[in-house]
């Protein structure tokens, strides 16, 4: 059986960085998942019923990456800063 470990310096700044990105992975990946493949229908099911300015549907597209980005506990400044 091949075996990995990822070992890092959590006194390191980069390396701490780098070890939450590798702890995130999932979340982000399952995020990622839920937009691409749940939320088009979703918004596509909600404009039936409304009559929604560019701006609208924008707004509302971008509150939803948020609200599954909080779902999953992914903070974007903690993974790019």
């Amino acid at each position: 059986m091949a075996k990995a470990i990822l070992e890092y310096d959590l006194t390191d700044s980069d390396d701490r960085l780098d070890h939450m990105r590798a702890v995130k992975s999932l979340d982000l990946a399952l995020s990622l998942w839920q937009f691409v493949y749940n939320t088009r229908k979703g918004i596509e099911h909600e404009l039936e019923f409304k009559d929604m300015t560019n701006y609208e549907l924008l707004d509302r597209v971008y509150d939803e990456m948020r609200d599954i980005l909080d779902r999953h506990n992914i903070n974007i400044d903690e993974l790019i800063n």
